[in-house]
């Protein structure tokens, strides 16, 4: 259950905009992170610096050059990249949650928590997404196998109209044609 002091804070709408994937890791970029804990970018990669062994490569990674342009490309809101002679930061979920311990506000706890909830979200819709597509290609093994016995039914079927049509000797009783 949502604790209801922070439900105000950032609508998780908001919050699933930013997460981008990054070498197959769920992320968000630092200056994304910085505006949701309301700090400037510059002082939040500073807290990351001096505490930089609360932050191993699977909670927190610089972009690469490549990454950066990408981003760049493809997110409207960080078009201001473009000109920052800085790679950005990206923060995992437990980097996320670390970067409440190094800020260390109010507000940064309730986005955090919020961050967490979203990123909870979305593993379960992926685990409900996944038993939803094994359930589809259960129907479509199925929906092939009945293919395949109405097919064996026509071609049945087929052959029994051939031999239908070959005329067959008459049996029974012959009237004298007299």
């Amino acid at each position: 259950m949502e604790n209801k002091k922070y439900k105000s804070l950032v609508p998780k709408e908001v919050i699933m905009s930013k997460i981008l994937v990054f070498r197959n890791q769920k992320v968000i970029i630092d200056r994304d992170l910085a505006e949701l804990y309301e700090v400037k970018t510059k002082r939040l990669n500073e807290q990351v610096r001096r505490n930089i062994k609360r932050f191993p490569p699977n909670f927190m990674f610089q972009l690469t050059k490549e990454e950066k342009e990408e981003v760049v490309a493809n997110c409207d809101h960080l078009q201001s990249l473009k000109f920052s002679p800085f790679l950005p930061y990206v923060f995992t979920e437990h980097g996320t949650m670390m970067l409440t311990n190094v800020l260390n506000s109010d507000k940064a706890i309730g986005v955090s928590i919020k961050i967490v909830d979203v990123f909870v979200k979305m593993r379960e819709m992926l685990t409900d997404n996944l038993s939803i597509k094994l359930e589809i290609e259960e129907i479509k093994k199925k929906l092939s196998n009945h293919s395949k016995n109405i097919e064996l039914v026509f071609n049945y079927l087929d052959e029994l109209i051939e031999k239908k049509e070959k005329p067959r000797a008459k049996i029974g009783y012959k009237k004298d044609k007299k």
